[in-house]
């Protein structure tokens, strides 16, 4: 069983899709203006990588220059939920002039739980630009089809 990745769409309506029915001339993954546009107003969302072993899941998103208090994960009715939210403030005051710069990131992704995950043992830690999340398996045990021992 794999995990489900669900696309967060844009609250902004798909005009400049529906004028343009890019359908026609790209594919969807090439050139979707829904998503150019809500990355230029929210900014992007991190790529995530899904790695699946036969005891767990790994899951590695990139988000490079964010800290660890700046993620929020969360498990709400078998659905994981990444968010994470950095604010910067630089300030400069010389003699002639005074510089004052904002920034502000934001994104969040979901994705859909397999029943085979245990919830409660998920691990995350960040390091080098990447968050890495463990995502253990419950054992499944397989039953063994019915043998008849033939008596010699």
């Amino acid at each position: 069983m794999t995990l489900a990745l669900r696309k967060n769409r844009s609250m902004i309506p798909s005009v400049m899709s529906d004028l343009l029915d890019t359908g026609r001339f790209f594919t969807p993954d090439v050139f979707d203006l829904d998503t150019d546009l809500l990355n230029l107003t929210s900014g992007s969302v991190p790529s995530v990588n899904i790695i699946e072993n036969p005891s767990d899941f790994k899951v590695e998103l990139a988000a490079p220059g964010m800290d660890r208090k700046d993620f929020k994960i969360e498990i709400d009715n078998n659905s994981l939920t990444i968010s994470g939210e950095k604010k910067e403030e630089r300030k400069e005051d010389k003699e002639n002039y005074r510089r004052r710069e904002f920034s502000y990131n934001a994104f969040n992704r979901s994705f859909d739980l397999p029943e085979n995950v245990i919830a409660d043992k998920i691990d995350a830690k960040y390091e080098n630009g990447i968050l890495h999340l463990s995502l253990p398996k419950k054992e499944v045990t397989v039953l063994k089809p019915k043998k008849e021992i033939k008596i010699a």
